[in-house]
């Protein structure tokens, strides 16, 4: 019955809350947030833990604001996964130079795109996708129909949505070989035999390899963003950063500056970031996951 119904219960409450003004959708998830925060739980004793290590001297504060952040995160996903309009989400998102990617994309090797888990990582997606054609990696649910649902309501005309699975590295792949951009969040743990372990804030953590793969393979540059969260109604401003140099053939060594590229963005907007995410478990076993290999 899930199966049959799931998609339209998730779908009619997505575009209930899509259709709210943007600052109200913020006040919500603020509300969620607050909640969050008063109330003990998990995910609160994690950020609290990960946000002490990254920055010693941040106080409650900013695991306060973090907490308020991640709940404004939640209810901003309906609301971007079902906005259509393209004019609309350029104005929520404030760049300064949309030449670059113009100027890099016009080499014909691809763009590759990394993003950590903060601000409103969800509308890079479609705004960037407006303007460029696009595939993003994401991490699929167990559910298959909440994996076709997904796909369905992030794709865009020019945005495909390629699950994190052998199937979706091959797109990733054909993406760039076609000289398109793929967007990848590197701050998650990818499954054993994905990744190495490299320092992120100064601890260990299990870094995918992919993005280093993806780059040798295609000479794609890179680029760093971030959409931070101005004030409550206000937007989003793009952050970003090119690698001036390809990553190294070493794998720890790449994955050691795609963690440090990662610190540098999160530093921008700490208390925006996710701190709350089991970033240095260890990786799943791959005889549990679907190795996501690139084609011979």
């Amino acid at each position: 019955m899930l199966n049959k119904f799931g998609p339209l219960l998730a779908t009619l409450l997505f575009k209930l809350v899509g259709a709210l003004p943007l600052s109200l959708v913020q006040a919500l998830g603020w509300c969620a947030g607050w909640l969050a925060w008063r109330l003990p739980g998990r995910y609160k004793r994690r950020a609290a833990e990960n946000l002490k290590h990254a920055f010693p001297a941040s106080t409650a504060q900013t695991l306060r604001a973090s907490m308020l952040s991640s709940g404004q995160l939640i209810y901003e996903m309906p609301f971007w996964w079902t906005r259509r309009d393209d004019a609309f989400l350029n104005t929520k998102l404030a760049c300064d130079n949309w030449q670059q990617f113009d100027d890099a994309l016009a080499h014909g090797k691809g763009v590759i795109l990394l993003s950590p888990h903060a601000g409103c990582f969800e509308l890079l997606g479609p705004v960037y996708s407006s303007r460029y054609r696009s595939t993003v990696l994401f991490r699929p649910p167990r559910a298959k129909w909440l994996q076709e649902w997904i796909i369905q309501m992030r794709s865009r005309p020019q945005l495909t949505m390629a699950p994190a699975n052998q199937t979706g590295v091959r797109t990733l792949v054909k993406t760039l070989l076609r000289g398109n951009t793929v967007g990848i969040l590197p701050d998650q743990v990818p499954p054993e035999g994905e990744g190495v372990w490299a320092p992120f804030f100064g601890k260990p953590a299990y870094t995918m390899t992919l993005v280093q793969r993806l780059q040798k393979l295609s000479g794609a540059p890179i680029f760093i963003l971030g959409a931070k969260r101005e004030a409550l109604g206000h937007g989003y401003t793009l952050k970003y950063k090119k690698l001036e140099q390809p990553l190294p053939d070493d794998g720890v060594a790449a994955a050691t500056i795609i963690n440090q590229e990662m610190e540098a963005m999160i530093a921008q907007m700490p208390e925006q970031y996710l701190w709350g995410y089991n970033r240095y478990k260890a990786p799943k076993n791959k005889k549990t996951q679907e190795r996501a290999e690139l084609p011979a």
